[in-house]
């Protein structure tokens, strides 16, 4: 019974609970298997003590430490690892991927479960989302998320990876195509952000309102930066994080599935399906009637492009 115990604890994924406690006899013949400090699969550590003549294992939370931030992520699964970005705008977390316990489900797939059964996924929350935390500063915008991006995937192990974001994680994709194309094996973009021509303000009210949780939430935080901040993500235009001529130019395979709202607006999804080379679209993909084909398209654009 204690190794089932150690071998579930290693492969299961954490959700909810910040950690999981197990105890197993000193003498167990599987205490020599884990060791201090080890790693546990879905990038947390196994942390091994005794108390009171038996041995604990306490599952840490898999946080990603940088110099101006701690990223919360978790991995799924096995194989080629695939890189998600959830929706939610500057509040993407990987929750957002989950059908959520009451009201309706979500239009989409939840990419955690329905890639695990091919590839190593790895889902993440976005800085000041979720369970992650870092500064805001001045200077930060797009490139800022990107290197927390790939900064993970090296703290990984993982030279080259597939992408896929909903919402603002579309923009996120292509900043990384633009940033680090050799990286990229493909990239989907489900849902992209764009600037909407009847809606110009939509990304900059709601930013003011983003930046006044993180002030009630952090009242350290310096309102001048945050609103600098601000203006470097949404003061754009088209997807915000690149430019058309880069998105004419780039050199990652796209699928892309097109909004149909506000902020996902159906005009800034068009353009990239013609803008991007060789991209490949899927339209209809929202609601319950298309979540099989929406799977299989989005399997099947990766497996085809998976080296």
């Amino acid at each position: 019974m204690a190794s089932a115990a150690f071998t579930f604890l290693a492969r299961l994924p954490i959700t909810t609970p910040s950690h999981l406690l197990v105890s197993v006899p000193t003498d167990s013949a599987t205490f020599p298997a884990i060791e201090e400090g080890s790693g546990c699969a879905d990038g947390g550590d196994a942390v091994v003590f005794l108390d009171g003549g038996r041995t604990k294992v306490e599952r840490a939370m898999p946080v990603l430490k940088r110099d101006d931030a701690e990223i919360y992520f978790e991995e799924f699964g096995s194989g080629y690892p695939v890189l998600l970005f959830a929706p939610g705008g500057l509040r993407s977390r990987i929750e957002m991927w989950h059908a959520p316990p009451e009201g309706p489900a979500r239009p989409w797939n939840d990419w955690t479960d329905e890639l695990a059964s091919r590839y190593r996924v790895v889902a993440m929350d976005q800085r000041n989302a979720g369970r992650s935390r870092g500064a805001i500063a001045s200077h930060h915008g797009w490139r800022t998320y990107a290197s927390d991006h790939l900064a993970l995937m090296d703290h990984l192990g993982y030279e080259r990876f597939h992408t896929l974001g909903g919402c603002i994680g579309s923009s996120y994709c292509l900043k990384l195509c633009e940033m680090a194309p050799e990286r990229l094996s493909a990239a989907v973009l489900q849902n992209p952000i764009g600037l909407h021509p009847e809606f110009p303000n939509y990304f900059p009210e709601s930013h003011a309102a983003w930046a006044k949780e993180q002030r009630a939430a952090r009242p350290e935080l310096d309102e001048a930066a945050i609103e600098e901040f601000g203006r470097n993500m949404w003061g754009g235009d088209f997807v915000f994080s690149v430019s058309r001529d880069f998105v004419r130019r780039c050199a990652v395979r796209c699928l892309v599935l097109p909004g149909n709202d506000t902020p996902h607006p159906a005009v800034i999804g068009a353009e990239l399906a013609e803008l991007v080379p060789n991209a490949e679209q899927l339209n209809p993909w929202k609601g319950p009637e298309h979540l099989d084909e929406q799977c299989e398209r989005v399997i099947g654009f990766l497996e085809k492009h998976t080296p």
